[in-house]
């Protein structure tokens, strides 16, 4: 199966809230290649009913307005509408969606946490809302916990002036299956900073995507995964910059060691005709640390117009370098804590970009304890 030739703005045209307007994928369309569609517990192929829940807790300040609603509620669907059969499944199956709204001018920088807890009873749909209106600048933790087969979707609403800095964490037990988008849309001059860390699951796709509504949006989209013997974590991104003088950055790392370890990354950025003074630029780098792990890394960018302030994308995989491991030896240090040094120096970039320290630690210690096995 070799790379679609298709525009990236043609692949990322179809969208819809009816799932019959999607077929039920093969794996040999371009956006289903990488994914083994026969680990997705029939989430793509309507043979897993709604037939469990998640248990959603919610932790805010106060000031912050929480709100469980049914699908007819007017903030459902308002700044994004699936692109593809798994998430309008999700958009048809699940009971009631979070809304979690900021007011105007809310200014307390008190992370909010959704926690999101399977028990392993059933297939579980979900969908969230996270509105922060004009001005407001908002800190919000969504976490990821225990069993479950699920898929969702996530839609951000930044407005004007606004800032919402968000760490989506990828927590679940050994034998999760979960399917997500994660939407931004953001208003003039509004600013949204996206962490995913992906460390849990037996197979985890997640696709953030990110539209600007208008000029002055800024968008920073950085994950972190570590993958094991035998798991699957793919991320899709996409990036539609359609309005002028909006700036975009993507910076993804993973780790991967073990057996049939699979890291999938798909980063594709469209700057439209329209989108003059654009700056963009995004970056994928993967270390393999054992035979038998593979990592498969694919930067896309489309370019409609010449007037643009800055675009680019790099990707690379590899193994850990010898010469960086023969310093640290070299002074006294053990192989083992050489290697950890080196994968923990290859990460500590990212880590600090992370401004809640408790989860910055939590990561932390999470990737301590790989490293470990």
């Amino acid at each position: 199966m070799g790379l679609s030739t298709k525009p990236l703005s043609t692949l990322h045209e179809k969208s819809s809230f009816d799932l019959a307007d999607f077929e039920v994928p093969t794996g040999r369309e371009e956006e289903w290649r990488f994914t083994p569609l026969s680990r997705l517990k029939g989430l793509h192929n309507g043979t897993a009913p709604a037939a469990g829940t998640l248990a959603v807790e919610v932790s805010a300040p106060e000031g912050v307005i929480v709100d469980s609603v049914g699908r007819d509620d007017a903030r459902i669907g308002s700044a994004y509408t699936p692109s593809d059969r798994v998430s309008a499944q999700a958009y048809s199956s699940f009971e009631k969606a979070t809304v979690v709204t900021f007011p105007r001018e809310f200014a307390d920088k008190t992370p909010v946490t959704l926690t999101l807890r399977g028990d392993g009873q059933g297939t579980a749909y979900g969908h969230t809302v996270i509105v922060v209106e004009p001005l407001a600048e908002a800190v919000l933790v969504i976490e990821h916990l225990g069993s479950a087969v699920y898929a969702d979707n996530v839609e951000f609403i930044v407005g004007d002036g606004a800032i919402l800095k968000v760490v989506t964490l990828q927590d679940w037990a050994d034998d999760a299956v979960h399917v997500s988008h994660h939407h931004a849309s953001l208003g003039r001059d509004a600013t949204f900073h996206g962490f995913t860390v992906t460390l849990g699951g037996d197979l985890v796709r997640l696709s953030p995507s990110v539209a600007y509504t208008g000029p002055g949006g800024d968008a920073d989209l950085t994950g972190l995964y570590f993958v094991d013997a035998g798991q699957h974590l793919e991320h899709r991104v996409l990036v539609d910059h359609t309005v002028p003088d909006c700036r975009s950055n993507v910076t993804y790392k993973g780790a991967l060691q073990g057996d049939d370890a699979h890291a999938v990354w798909i980063g594709d950025v469209i700057i439209r005709a329209e989108a003059t003074g654009t700056d963009t630029y995004e970056l994928n780098r993967n270390l393999v640390l054992t035979d038998g792990a593979r990592a498969d890394s694919v930067p896309n960018l489309e370019i409609l117009t010449g007037e643009v302030a800055g675009a680019g994308h790099a990707s690379a995989s590899g193994r850990l370098d010898d010469e960086h491991i023969f310093y640290l030896q070299a002074r006294g240090i053990p192989f083992d804590d050489a290697r950890r040094l080196v994968i923990r120096g290859f990460f500590a970039a990212l880590l600090e970009k992370i401004e809640v320290e408790e989860i910055r630690e939590r990561v932390l210690r999470a990737v301590e304890a790989e490293l470990s096995r």
